[in-house]
């Protein structure tokens, strides 16, 4: 059986009680604490011992073991991510809150509210004044299709039928980018990692579908989690991403397909900050 077989049989264990992640959480940290001078072989550089317990944690609900003294690879990096968006609950709110901050200071800042209706407000898009909200003209997209927060529900939270899924549907040309006319998946399972208010189910779904994409890599410890490079479909097409694998929040990319499906780039880094919030437009 090749690896990718032997993962999909692990993945398909039942899952810890909270009772026993509770307890092989503590039991980590009393090991660390008690042998404070002794290197935790899969320690990922630069992560404390709270993001280290996470972690043992997610080794046991996915079954991805990281040899001694080895840093954790992109594949490994975005399972454990999937293990903690399937436990993080989904919050609550009035609005979907997404901001984003370039590291180019001189592109304003863009802000959207979307309430569970599916209307949609902005502020700081191109062409609208920095400071002021205004309806947006589009509501939540995926692969230049509408969707509502009940379509993203719909969902599959396998990873193989999340991505037949995605295949299926089908935007204007004019609202895709050219890999998603081609039907790559990359960049709608990006979006709801990143900017979708995507339920945990499915956001470990794509984790995981973006685990199994050939070439991942992990370039180690940055501020907000772990940097790691998504290959495109063509060569030098790379997408980079920061993800805290103990919080599966993705802070940083340099390329976005956007809640509302339009696209963000950069040659830095875009912050994605999300979230619910009761606090209406302002």
């Amino acid at each position: 059986m090749d690896d990718l077989n032997t993962l999909a049989t692990l993945l398909t264990k039942p899952e810890p009680s909270s009772e026993a992640i509770t307890r092989s959480r503590e039991r980590l940290q009393d090991r660390a604490r008690g042998r404070a001078r002794r290197r935790i072989g899969w320690l990922v550089p630069g992560l404390g011992l709270a993001t280290a317990a996470a972690a043992a944690v997610a080794v046991i609900a996915t079954g991805v073991v990281t040899p001694a003294g080895a840093p954790a690879s992109g594949r490994e990096v975005l399972l454990m991510a999937a293990a903690s968006a399937e436990r993080t609950p989904q919050g609550s709110g009035t609005y979907w809150h997404v901001e984003r901050e370039w590291s180019n200071v001189e592109i304003p800042r863009v802000e959207s509210w979307t309430g569970r209706d599916g209307r949609r407000w902005t502020k700081g898009e191109p062409g609208d004044s920095p400071d002021v909200v205004v309806p947006a003209r589009t509501t939540l997209m995926l692969k230049g299709a509408e969707v509502s927060f009940e379509d993203l529900e719909r969902l599959p939270a396998d990873p193989e039928a999340l991505k037949a899924r995605i295949a299926e549907i089908k935007g204007p040309d004019s609202d895709m980018s050219e890999s998603e006319q081609r039907d790559d998946s990359l960049f709608p399972l990006m979006a709801l990692i990143s900017e979708l208010p995507t339920p945990p189910e499915v956001r470990s779904a794509a984790f995981r579908a973006l685990a199994a994409t050939p070439g991942v890599e992990n370039t180690g410890a940055v501020e907000g989690g772990q940097e790691l490079l998504i290959p495109g479909s063509e060569e030098g097409d790379e997408t980079k991403l920061v993800v805290d694998p103990e919080t599966a929040q993705v802070s940083r990319t340099n390329f976005l397909i956007t809640a509302e499906g339009g696209v963000a780039s950069s040659n830095g880094f875009i912050r994605v900050t999300t979230g619910w919030t009761d606090q209406p437009p302002q």
